[in-house]
Order: C-alpha cells, then sequence, then structure tokens
C-alpha cells in the first residue's frame, strides 16, 4: 500500500505511574494496557481549556495511534477512605445518615501501569490539526494527567508538529533498553487500520481487530456518555538501534530527533 503522508502532532505520554479506565465505577478502577481515546480527548480538552460540559465535535474526528515503547507493570492499589473516624465525621450514606464506627470504611480497588511509555500520533482527515492544539498542548491551560489527577506526565506531553505523523511515529527513537536481536517487535494500536503504516509490505500480517468502550460523546459530570469505537492492533518489528535505553540518555536522543524533525509551535490556543 502506498504511504500517504498525513500531517498530525507527536505526543510523549510517559511517568511514574499511568490508568486509562473503560469500566471504571464506584469502587472498581479498572485500566486498560494503553492510553484510552477518551483519556486522550480530555487531556487535548484539558489543555484548550474546555469546560467538562462543552460539546466535543471539534475534537470527535482526531484519529489516535498508540505506539508502545514499554509496556510497564500492572499495579493494584487497594485503597481505603473513613477509617478510623468517630461517628460524626464517618462517611455520609445515601439516606443522608452517618455510617456506624464497623462499618465507616470505605475499599476501593485502583489499577494503574507503573513505568509506562508511550508515544502516539494524532492526525485529522478534515483540513489537518489545528494549530492551536499544539500550541495548547505546549503550554496548556490546565494541568495534564495520564488518566488520572495522582498520575502526572514526567515532562511535557508534545513533541512537536510534523508533516507525516504516522512516519515519524514508526521512526522515533523507543524508550526501552537494546535488546541483543537485531530487531524488536512493537505493538502499535489504532482507531484506524494500520496498514497505513510506513513500513515494509512483509510487515503487514497479523493485525488484530477488536472493540473498545472508550469513544467520548459527553464529559458532563454525572452525564458522561461513551460509546464503542474500533480497535486495531498491530506489531511491527522495529530496527534494535531505535532503542536508546531510559532516562537523560533516551531524553537527548528524542529532543535532537525532534529538534531537528518538528515544526516549531506557536500561536494561541483560540
Amino acid at each position: 500500500m502506498t504511504h500517504q503522508p498525513s500531517p498530525g502532532l507527536l505526543l510523549r505520554l510517559a511517568g511514574p505511574l499511568q490508568s486509562w479506565g473503560e469500566h471504571s465505577h464506584f469502587n472498581d478502577r479498572d485500566t486498560l494496557s494503553f492510553p484510552s481515546r477518551s483519556g486522550v480527548i480530555g487531556l487535548l480538552a484539558a489543555a484548550l481549556g474546555r469546560q467538562r460540559h462543552e460539546p466535543l465535535d471539534d475534537l470527535g474526528d482526531v484519529s489516535v495511534t498508540v505506539r508502545v515503547d514499554r509496556t510497564g507493570t500492572r499495579m493494584r492499589d487497594f485503597h481505603t477512605v473513613g477509617g478510623g473516624l468517630s461517628g460524626t465525621q464517618s462517611v455520609v450514606t445515601a439516606e443522608g445518615k452517618r455510617r456506624s464506627g464497623d462499618t465507616s470504611t470505605l475499599t476501593s480497588t485502583r489499577w494503574y501501569l507503573a513505568d509506562a511509555a508511550f508515544t502516539l500520533a494524532l492526525t485529522r482527515d478534515a483540513d489537518g490539526v489545528p494549530a492551536a492544539w499544539a500550541s495548547a498542548l505546549a503550554t496548556p491551560r490546565w494541568p495534564l494527567y495520564l488518566g488520572r489527577r495522582s498520575c502526572p506526565p514526567a515532562g511535557p506531553l508534545l513533541l512537536g508538529r510534523t508533516s507525516d505523523a504516522l512516519a515519524d511515529l514508526v521512526n522515533l527513537p523507543l524508550a526501552r533498553s537494546t535488546p541483543r536481536e537485531d530487531v524488536t517487535p512493537v505493538l502499535f494500536l489504532s482507531d484506524r487500520p494500520l496498514s497505513a503504516l510506513p513500513v515494509p509490505d512483509d510487515d503487514h500480517a497479523d493485525q488484530e481487530h477488536s472493540t473498545v468502550l472508550d469513544d467520548p460523546l459527553d464529559f458532563t459530570p454525572h452525564r458522561r456518555r461513551y460509546r464503542a469505537r474500533s480497535l486495531y492492533r498491530r506489531t511491527v518489528p522495529l530496527p534494535a538501534k531505535q532503542c536508546t535505553g531510559y532516562g537523560t540518555a533516551h531524553l537527548k536522543t528524542l529532543a535532537d530527533y525532534a529538534s531537528s524533525t518538528y515544526t516549531s509551535v506557536t500561536g494561541s490556543r483560540t
């Protein structure tokens, strides 16, 4: 398949903890193994300074393609609230009463990804990605988090604007240790078929398709709505030399690549 360059934005999502829920309700807070579409659109909306009740129409047609640099480790947090408090300070029930001492502690289970790292390409069919999105991600109106407020990113999210987002997503340095083999398998995930990735034709096999409930329709509190969308998965062997380790060594290599490739970000959020 002939590759058609698609301009877009490149983001780096890495930090000590991330959590991208799909079916999180009340006392059970799950996480997907990759950044959710709703989480990424939420990041963009927060950067632009959107209120939660504002429409998402202009953000809904963005395509999100994820490269998994490091899968991280799933971590379970057994969370408690309200233990050891007196009757006048204990948790309020649905009837407006106070819980008694032996039932005042509420428990919940919260899942996280520890030490995971992802690189994302944001693209759009119509008119490309607005420059205001890049400016907002570079200087966000509100703080940005990796799924939950307890999960700040390890650094700036925006790597830059590029004239060929998918090509750069394939070629960017990888945040993982160098393997002994000549190639390393890298997982890509997207809301669109991954046949558009600029890799050799022999690597187009074994593309998996499923659905995931993470396409947001409304972020209004108590009225949040999501719909199912397609999820495509594909593993591509990339050169081992793209693996540049961890920490400052990787960040320096990434910065050198970005400064020589990406368009500088200027302008406003509007």
